[in-house]
């Protein structure tokens, strides 16, 4: 099994960061699956340098060779536009190099993560170099954050209401913002939810699970899951040892 580290941003960073994280495969991992969480992602080794992993629509699946390791920045939903200067839905189920839309200041990052000693060196350095920005919080980025923090059980219409947008305007901004819509996100944040509590339950009950998370049924559930994931969540979070997303 590989190593997974997360750490949390201190101060007003955190408002925008949801974690650092490392990730070591020891003797290698032939299928690391990474499910869907509304989040994007700057990442780093050595082998392919700074890159940035949109938003997920469906689990993706990586390969990493014996003594693989990698350290990565993981935004909360909505706030990683202001830091790439790029909309997030233009990354949505892809990868970029970081040096291909950001500035001089990732290029200065990129050479001390070269220079780092180990990768839990280089997941310090990653948190040191993400600054918060000056700007605030726009409305939309709020509405999104609240979405978040209800687990995608917010009313989508009061959200757009309180962001002083039509229905159609958030759909569009969430977008912008997000990389995925609000129906879509708003499922997702569902979904991950249901995994926490489902990999946190000693013996899981599917609709205590599906009902604690927002779901109207256990077949809702599993659907969204399905759609995700390819698998029922039997198959995957029965065995709670195996990670559903990094």
């Amino acid at each position: 099994m590989p190593i997974y580290r997360e750490q949390a941003p201190g101060g007003p960073l955190a408002r925008w960061v949801e974690c650092a994280w490392l990730l070591e495969a020891g003797e290698g991992v032939p299928e690391h699956r990474v499910a869907p969480d509304g989040c994007v992602d700057i990442l780093y080794d050595r082998e392919q340098g700074l890159r940035v992993v949109g938003a997920m629509t469906v689990e993706q699946r990586f390969q990493f060779p014996p003594g693989a390791a990698m350290a990565g920045i993981r935004f909360r939903p909505g706030m990683a536009g202001t830091f790439l200067g790029v909309s997030p839905a233009e990354l949505t189920d892809g990868t970029a190099a970081l040096g291909d839309l950001s500035t001089r200041r990732a290029r200065e990052l990129e050479k001390r993560l070269d220079d780092a000693r180990s990768i839990r060196d280089a997941m310090r350095i990653m948190l040191e170099g993400v600054a918060a920005p000056d700007s605030t919080i726009s409305p939309v980025q709020q509405a999104i954050g609240e979405l978040a923090a209800t687990n995608g059980n917010a009313d989508l219409d009061v959200l757009a209401r309180q962001a002083n947008l039509s229905a159609r305007q958030f759909r569009r901004r969430c977008l912008e913002e997000s990389g995925l819509g609000p129906k879509h996100l708003a499922r997702v944040l569902r979904f991950r939810r249901a995994c926490e509590i489902a990999r946190s339950s000693g013996c899981v009950d599917w609709a205590d699970v599906a009902l604690e998370a927002g779901y109207y049924d256990q077949s809702h559930f599993i659907r969204d899951f399905r759609e995700f994931t390819g698998r029922t969540p039997m198959t995957v979070l029965s065995n709670t040892a195996e990670a559903v997303s990094a």
